[in-house]
């Protein structure tokens, strides 16, 4: 039976709930759980070993094209201009095609093979070709929403449904963070190329887990973090008091009442606090030296995708544990070819250059970084203003790299017009359970409880670890 928790017991609790501990909230309610008399071993959903100790996601909101960057298919330009076979496209979800006359439409870019596996990568991303041998290319990806704001919903969630944690928030409640003064999980964005769509918040929102997991939007122009900083008027010293005396406050009602909630808020002024000084420090790449600066084709304060690859490394640095960046741009109904140069312009050195620089800095080997958008484009033409591509859900491309990722090979593929998954299907679940394999958490029995049912990020369908991809 659970007793009560003594007042000294309550001090302990809130003081771990609100470090910076490297516990997770799962991980610490289980060791928790002796101090009120129940006695339980590691968390079960924990592995032996993780090769992982953060996540770097590098989103390309808008679904870069498969057929014009790791996905080469010669029948694709042997059949450009001709009418699209019906055998391929009969039946099946396109976004806005749906009734129209379907033209094949070919590549937009030539490719060639890179790297001691010989990967496909095409002209638009010469840096990228570069690390050819560090990335494992994925080109069996396949989900379930064709339009922009359920897709990234269903990317980040594991579902289409609005409400629930976000992968960042679930590893962040599973493991914690590393860093003392900083989230454990942090959200930036940059725009540029064709329809930026909006991103919104509830993309990184920790949904019914505790809110101190969400993530938090850090902004790379203007104040880092909104709201972070004093009101004219109130000194550190005097922010100081008034958190130490709502922290005094909620200890004495602990002794009656526990309330989670409250611990958390407690927890994220704690945490605004610390912010105040680590955060301006961090966001301030000038002391950077400028080879770093001129790697990365970054400007302090310019708010660019490079700089924010910049940010990401730091951020790693700190001990964040999970790092979302989105570049919003990828949107490429028409002019293809203009808008892949100007994304993959913006897009393509920065991660080539966070790829250098964690691994000449001994942290890719613990720091898997993934690349992609919430879905893919069709092999079929759509003109407004140029050559362009619709919405894509039945097969696309993401790479993998670092963090106990085998490097330099390719994985699963699509027909020979790049439209169908056939081999080796990825579905977007098997990706995040490849991921927490990575991390050292077993999607299985990573689960929270939430209105009477054991909810996971993997779901109840069958989801699996992609064991091919793993060193």
């Amino acid at each position: 039976m659970n007793l009560p928790m003594t007042p000294l017991q309550i001090n302990r609790r809130a003081f771990l709930a609100g470090s910076g501990l490297s516990l997770g909230s799962a991980a610490l309610s289980s060791l928790l759980a002796g101090d009120a008399g129940v006695t339980q071993s590691r968390p079960r959903y924990l592995l032996p070993k993780a090769k992982a100790k953060r996540v770097i996601f590098l989103c390309m909101a808008g679904g870069p094209s498969h057929l014009e960057t790791f996905d080469y298919k010669p029948k694709l330009d042997e059949l450009n201009g001709k009418a699209m076979p019906e055998s391929f496209t009969k039946g099946q979800p396109i976004a806005q095609l749906q009734g129209k006359e379907l033209k094949v439409q070919g590549h937009l870019t030539k490719f060639k093979q890179y790297g001691s596996g010989a990967q496909y990568v095409s002209d638009y991303l010469p840096w990228t070709a570069k690390m050819a041998d560090d990335i494992a290319i994925v080109r069996s990806m396949v989900t379930e929403q064709i339009n922009h704001d359920p897709a990234h919903t269903f990317m980040n969630t594991g579902t289409a449904i609005s409400g629930r944690p976000s992968m960042g928030s679930w590893v962040n409640y599973g493991l914690g963070s590393e860093a003392e003064d900083l989230p454990g999980f942090v959200v930036m964005t940059s725009v540029g190329g064709r329809n930026p769509q909006p991103i919104a918040s509830r993309q990184w929102s920790a949904g019914f887990l505790p809110s101190r997991f969400q993530g938090v939007e850090f902004n790379a122009t203007g104040d880092p973090v909104h709201y972070l900083r004093n009101p004219e008027g109130v000194s550190p010293g005097e922010q100081r008091k008034l958190v130490d005396a709502i922290t005094s406050l909620d200890r004495h009602r602990n002794q009656a009442i526990r309330d989670p909630e409250t611990d958390t808020r407690i927890a994220a002024y704690e945490m605004a606090f610390r912010m105040q000084a680590s955060v301006p420090e961090l966001m301030d790449v000038s002391g950077e030296p400028q080879h770093i600066l001129d790697m990365y084709g970054a400007k302090p304060g310019d708010g660019s995708y490079a700089s924010n690859c910049l940010l990401a490394r730091k951020l790693a640095e700190k001990g964040v544990r999970f790092i979302h960046l989105y570049h919003r741009g990828w949107d490429h109904h028409g002019d293809l070819q203009k808008y892949m140069d100007t994304c993959c312009g913006l897009t393509d050195k920065p991660t080539w250059a966070l790829i250098q620089d964690l691994k000449q800095r001994g942290m890719l080997e613990d720091t898997l970084v993934i690349w992609g958008g919430e879905f893919g484009r069709t092999p079929m033409f759509q003109g407004k203003g140029g050559p362009g591509r619709d919405h894509h859900v039945k097969g696309f491309s993401m790479w993998m790299a670092g963090g106990g990722v085998k490097g330099g090979i390719g994985y699963g593929e699509t027909d020979e017009l790049g439209y169908h998954a056939v081999r080796d299907k990825v579905q977007v679940r098997d990706m995040h359970a490849t991921m927490l394999h990575l991390l050292g958490i077993n999607h299985q029995f990573f689960t929270v409880k939430h209105q009477g049912l054991d909810w996971k990020l993997t779901g109840v369908d069958h989801s699996q670890v992609v064991k091919p991809l793993l060193a």
